[in-house]
Formats: C-alpha cells, sequence, structure tokens
C-alpha cells in the first residue's frame, strides 16, 4: 500500500528556478569555526542549500566541497536520469530520491525500488534499472556489515515501524529509521552513515557538538507551503545568553526554506530547527550517536525572557522542550 505523505505539494515562482542558495550564516555575533581537514584551517561555519532539479550543472559543487573536506574519507554525488550505476572500489549508499522500477545488483540481488528507499552498493557492485532513476549517493571509508541487505524500503520492510522521536515526536508522526546506530532503535546498524525518513511538523531546536557529532543532510522529498528550517550559527552566544547585549538579537535566528528537490547540508555545531510539513531523508555522517543532540529552546525562551521579548518580536522556540536544555 502506498503511503499518502502530503497531499498538498508547494508551488514556486518560476523566477526562483535557476537560484542556487547558500546561506553563509556569519554576519555578526560569536561564530563556531569548523576545521577543513584537507588544510587543517578554520572555516566559518555555514549551512549549503541548493535544489538538486535546478540551477546550474556545477551548482551541487560548492556543497560538495564543503561537505568533503570537513570529513575525511567520505564522498557525496548526485546520480540523475539513470538506468546505470557502475561499479567502483569503494562503499556507497544510495538515496532514492526521484523514480521507480525494477533494479538489479550485478550480485544478483533485485528489487522494486522508489523514492525514499535505500541500497548498499558494497565494494565492486553496481545497479541496473528497467527505468530512470535519481540517487544521491555517499560513499563511507567503512563497508556495511554482511548482514543488512542491500535494498532497505521504509514503506514495506516489516522490521521498520513507525518510532516517533527526535525531530518528529508529535502524535501520527512518520518516522522510518532505516540505518542507525543502536540494536534497540532499529535492525540496521551502520556506524559510518544513519539515516531516518521522516515528517517533521515542529522539532526542536538543537544542534550536534563538533566533538563526538556529526553532520546533517535533509534530502527534501515532500514539503507542505510554509516548510522550513531555522538555523544560527551563534551556538556558544546561544549557550551564554546572559553575557548578550541587546544588538546581537539581530539576526539570531535565520530561515531557510524548503521545498522538493532541496539539500540541505548543516554542519555540525549548526543549531537547526524543521517546521510546518517537510518529508525528508535526514541523514547524518557518520552516524547518529546518542547523546548528540543538544537542545537550545531553554536558551532561547530565557532570551525572550531577559530582553522581554513578546509577540512578533519574540525568537521562536520549541515550548516543550524549553524546561531544561534537553539532550538526546
Amino acid at each position: 500500500m502506498i503511503l499518502r505523505i502530503f497531499s498538498t505539494v508547494s508551488h514556486y515562482h518560476k523566477n526562483l528556478a535557476l537560484l542556487l542558495v547558500c546561506y553563509f550564516l556569519s554576519s555578526c555575533g560569536l561564530q563556531e569555526p569548523v576545521e577543513d581537514q584537507s588544510t587543517g584551517e578554520e572555516i566559518p561555519l555555514q549551512a549549503l542549500k541548493v535544489n538538486l532539479y535546478e540551477g546550474e550543472s556545477d551548482a551541487f559543487m560548492p556543497l560538495k566541497r564543503s561537505f568533503q573536506n570537513q570529513n575525511a574519507g567520505y564522498g557525496i554525488d548526485w546520480i540523475a536520469s539513470t538506468l546505470q550505476v557502475i561499479a567502483k572500489p569503494e562503499m556507497r549508499v544510495l538515496f532514492v530520491q526521484r523514480g521507480s522500477g525494477m533494479a538489479t545488483l550485478t550480485s544478483g540481488d533485485t528489487s522494486k525500488i522508489w523514492q525514499g528507499d535505500l541500497i548498499l552498493l558494497r565494494p565492486g557492485v553496481g545497479i541496473e534499472t528497467d527505468s530512470l532513476i535519481d540517487y544521491l549517493s555517499f560513499s563511507t571509508p567503512d563497508d556495511a556489515p554482511a548482514s543488512l541487505p542491500a535494498f532497505i524500503r521504509p514503506d514495506w520492510d516489516p522490521d521498520i515501524t513507525d518510532t516517533p522521536g527526535g525531530c518528529a515526536t508529535e502524535t501520527g508522526a512518520y518516522r522510518r529509521i532505516l540505518l542507525t546506530w543502536l540494536e534497540d532503535v532499529g535492525p540496521y546498524i551502520f556506524h559510518s552513515i544513519n539515516a531516518h525518513r521522516v515528517r517533521i511538523m515542529d522539532s526542536f531546536t538543537h544542534y550536534h557538538p563538533k566533538d563526538g557529532g556529526f553532520d546533517e543532510f535533509y534530502l527534501v522529498q515532500m514539503a507542505m507551503p510554509g516548510a522550513r528550517l531555522l538555523v544560527s550559527d551563534r551556538t556558544r552566544l546561544i549557550e551564554n545568553y546572559e553575557s548578550m547585549e541587546e544588538k546581537q538579537l539581530e539576526g539570531l535566528l535565520k530561515e531557510i526554506g524548503l521545498k522538493e528537490g532541496d539539500l540541505v547540508y548543516l554542519p555540525r555545531g549548526l543549531i537547526h530547527r524543521g517546521l510546518d510539513g517537510v518529508l525528508a531523508q535526514v541523514i547524518t555522517i557518520p552516524g547518529f550517536k546518542p547523546g548528540s543532540e543538544i537542545g537550545v529552546d531553554y536558551y532561547l525562551r530565557k532570551i525572550n525572557q531577559r530582553f522581554e521579548l513578546n509577540g512578533a518580536d519574540s525568537l521562536p522556540y520549541h515550548y516543550a522542550a524549553s524546561s531544561e536544555v534537553l539532550i538526546k
């Protein structure tokens, strides 16, 4: 049975179609620098967004370079409208973004596939399909455990059940964990990369620490009108709100609109919160380690109180997560 996740899909003005939107969130306040692993130099913390179906042919490259420079041994590629992905010597994880059909691996495994499915291409294994498919591909430094299936299909695998939590805690949340860190969370364990397909209506505001945390991607597969991310690079400033000055409130949180086909790269240390109806593959590099979601809604609430911000002037925060510093 095909699951209907959203019945309404956003429509956008044509004049946005050629924009590659990169968000450099370092305009003021305390920044959280990250280190380029290829050079050892510090670079500003930033979120990057690209729509995989719009813009110039090289629009994907800035995101690719930023991610690979900060994650040694990993790679990312966008493979569009293809009948074949040739075998390579490295481990790859393919996310089906668009298209459907019958897939056959050179190892002999076969399966139907469509949007939301994941394919583990082990070293030396390629794939052929009977119709055109779009994939987001990650290469990883470690091979997947031999026990994992080649095809992981969150809407069709009886071992993958709806498990509200994380970014989707509301009643009736859709959250399917494809690859995870812990056995009690899901059946398929792989520490190099984790993923859960999730419908986000109102997540708590959080970040993943630079030490012991992970980078995160939102691969948007459906979006309702108004779907967005709130982001901030001023993590230390927010956590040290008692020393804030009122002038530092400007631009403390920024908004990233979301639509189908968007790929958003959120490096570790960057605050983010999903809102208003987005269905996405949330992909983490490396895996989603327990204790690596650090909530900041408590601090945002305290900032509102400190500066007596009310109504439209107040900072948005997740009320249920604001009574204390929430760590998951």
